[in-house]
């Protein structure tokens, strides 16, 4: 099958391997080996990156013409610093020992921030007497675009130089064919021996016990955006200061179970990492390697699935995708007057034109979940200057939705590319094989998605109530007409009996696809599903075709293009769960959250560093065996790793009312593996709460612990 080298992320290198490292920080970010170092691998995004373009291709670090030994390699907690312990082997030469292992030990540090790469290599010597180390680094800097990697292919490309600048500076640099200089400046805080366009060697003299620090860093430049000079310790202080502040305005949450609390600090950690401060706000970039940039879909749900715990996420998303709406028609980047941004590009191949990316509109879901996540923004904060300055962007959407988003005039929210280059799917499942008929043909456009109609009734809904405040009463009367005539139409035309479930989408000819599939629990966070069929939707993805015991797969087992090793159609996704989970809290399911949301911890306890990832296999869970990781997901990855959150949220049946200032508790449950549960600085309105959660048999008490302010804490058993 053919596929669009512009989308296709390819399968030819493994990144599941717990040898990746990963540092982010802003526009950049970094893929190191165990080692710290960045190896030449076809079409690895192993490196150096800023704004897709990878900066630094190759780093090899030598001890006398040989790799060290490693003895340990971790990113620290707060997702700041890799830190790597190393020693050197047995050297040999002419079959003469002439250096012991582990004579030397090499402690590599480095960090991200502001566009460059800080390394301190710190030497210390356990000779018995003066000994001599001579070590080299490799480097190399190819100026690579994302999509090169991702197996586009170019016709030609820009200028590349290297040159030594002085006895401790070498700079690559590169003229693009978009008239924009990039350039990689490697800085040492020793000068070495030798050094030239490719390598630096070292030699140093150590006194037993003497220990000698070398600093590395890699500046990148961008146009006439110049990187930060800033120290390495100086920078390192700025950049655990900057995390920690950010840290300290949210919640907390604590547990007696120390499995549990590792898999948040580092769920929390990992979305401060992807968070991009922009003009706009925060913004959470969507993951690390393939998606480290502003996509809309996954922003909008990461915010509503933090918008309990964190809801400034919300309003950085807000205020950027208000910023970046469409004003215009643009065929070649499906951009139409009030759609809400898919994906922006920086990189060289973007802003020539080679693929559509630079500002694209090509996703059906973003807007709705745009106009959604604004009314649920103004439910939870009452953030009534925000909520002015992003109206009529909101109401931009909603003419959208109804001009624009319904192709064939049946009342559905649909898409169809305009231009080949284009993405053939548009809604979150948007690999080519992903939509599909009972009997594995692709569905044809436009394509009329069933959790679509879910996001724009709840769009219309929480819009509608949105206008109510700000005193338009025709329009909020107007929108509620519309969700209620969404509803109706889409269960008569949606409902496949004979399923038990709802079609996976419509096609262009308004044939249902009659396959199960995990967007049939995705309505149920949005509440377009009638009670009586919310439970039959319930029963079916818990069953054995579609619960692994890790969680619930993309499509049922039993369906004719289900593989549990593909990205759409068989795997698991933790943020299609978590969405699930609030639905299933919704709708007063709490057995079944409480159900997935162990498997969901369970799984992410597995996982290298308790990282839950953007998927892993479909395959059953079996004991004794780890969930099969998926070769080239995203880790981290925005969505997931608010997925904990999330699942927090639906166990608690957790609902917040800025006007009342009131936190309700709908049938409250802690998962069997919690016992209690303590959530501090929990923000409602103006007021503060610190909450405890003990389980009990059949339901949890709650104990309001402290309270700053009026706010009040209401529980529904």
């Amino acid at each position: 099958m053919k596929r669009d080298a512009t989308v296709f992320v390819p399968g030819v290198v493994s990144l599941a391997a717990s040898s990746r490292r990963t540092l982010k920080h802003g526009d950049t970010f970094a893929m190191f080996d165990e080692f710290g170092d960045v190896l030449e691998v076809e079409r690895s995004p192993y490196g150096l990156f800023h704004y897709d373009t990878r900066f630094l291709s190759q780093l090899l670090f030598t001890i006398e013409g040989h790799r060290p030994l490693m003895l340990s390699s971790t990113v620290q907690t707060d997702n700041v610093t890799l830190d790597v312990d190393l020693t050197n082997p047995d050297i040999f030469v002419d079959g003469q020992l002439v250096l012991g292992k582990e004579t030397f030990h090499v402690a590599r540090a480095k960090f991200l921030w502001e566009a460059s790469c800080y390394e301190l290599f710190t030497i210390t010597s356990y000779s018995a007497s003066p000994a001599r180390l001579r070590f080299a680094l490799d480097f190399d800097a190819d100026f690579a675009d994302l999509f090169e990697i991702r197996g586009h292919t170019r016709a030609r490309r820009g200028e590349l130089r290297a040159e030594v600048r002085n006895p401790a500076e070498v700079a690559f640099l590169y003229d693009g064919l978009d008239g924009l200089r990039r350039a990689s400046r490697m800085c040492f805080s020793v000068k070495p021996e030798t050094l030239h366009t490719g390598r630096a060697e070292f030699l140093l003299e150590l006194r037993a016990r003497e220990r000698r620090a070398i600093g590395v860093t890699i500046h990148c430049h961008h146009g006439d955006h110049p990187a930060s000079d800033a120290g390495f310790f100086g920078a390192l202080r700025r950049a655990r200061r900057t995390r920690a502040a950010a840290r300290a305005t949210i919640p907390a949450i604590e547990s007696p179970n120390t499995v549990f609390n590792s898999v948040l600090s580092r769920s929390s950690a990992d979305l401060a990492m992807l968070t991009t401060e922009t003009a706009h706000g925060p913004y959470p970039y969507a993951g690390v390697p393939w998606f480290s940039t502003a996509f809309g879909r996954d922003g909008l749900i990461t915010a509503l699935e933090m918008l309990w715990f964190d809801p400034s996420i919300a309003r950085g998303v807000l205020r950027f995708l208000a910023a970046h709406q469409a004003r215009t028609e643009d065929p070649a980047a499906d951009m139409e007057p009030g759609k809400i941004l898919h994906e922006v590009r920086e990189c060289e191949l973007a802003r020539l034109g080679e693929v559509p990316f630079r500002r694209y509109y090509g996703s059906v879901d973003s807007t709705p979940l745009f106009v959604a996540l604004a009314g649920l923004y103004w439910q939870r904060t009452r953030d009534r200057a925000t909520l002015q300055e992003v109206w009529p962007a909101v109401r931009a959407g909603l003419e959208w939705m109804q001009k624009y988003g319904d192709r064939n005039g049946d009342g559905f929210l649909d898409y169809g590319r305009r231009r080949e280059s284009g993405l053939r799917n548009q809604g979150w499942k948007d690999s080519e094989d992903a939509v599909f008929h009972a009997d594995g043909a692709l569905a044809q456009g436009p394509i009329a998605l069933c959790e679509v109609q879910g996001y724009a009734f709840l769009a219309y809904r929480e819009a509608a109530l949105l206008a109510f405040d700000f005193g338009d009463r025709a329009l909020a009367k107007h929108l509620e007409e519309e969700a209620e005539r969404l509803q109706s139409r889409f269960e008569a035309d949606f409902w496949c009996e004979e399923l038990g479930t709802y079609a996976l989408a419509l096609d262009g000819a308004g044939q249902p696809c009659r396959v199960r599939s995990s967007n049939a629990g995705q309505l149920l966070f949005t509440g377009i599903v009638r009670p009586e069929r919310a439970a039959r939707v319930v029963n079916d993805i818990f069953a054995a075709r579609f619960f692994t015991g890790w969680g619930i797969r993309t499509v049922g087992a039993n369906e004719r293009r289900f593989n549990p090793t593909s990205y759409h159609n068989g795997s698991v996704w933790p943020h299609d769960n978590a969405l699930i989970a609030l639905g299933l809290a919704r709708y007063g399911h709490m057995a079944e959250a409480l159900r997935l949301t162990t498997a969901l911890f369970d799984a992410a306890a597995h996982m290298h560093l308790r990282r839950l990832p953007e998927l892993f296999c479909g395959f059953e869970r079996r004991r004794g065996k780890a969930p099969t990781l998926y070769p080239v997901a995203c880790a981290p990855q925005a969505w997931a790793a608010c997925t904990p959150f999330a699942l927090i949220q639906s166990c608690l049946g957790l609902e917040i009312d800025a006007a009342s200032e009131t936190v309700r508790l709908r049938q409250p449950r802690l998962p069997d593996f919690l016992d209690s549960l303590v959530v501090r600085r929990l923000s409602v309105g103006e007021s503060r709460l610190d909450l405890l959660f003990q389980r009990q048999e059949w339901s949890v008490a709650v104990t309001l612990l402290s309270r700053a302010g009026n706010a009040e804490v209401e529980v529904s058993l």
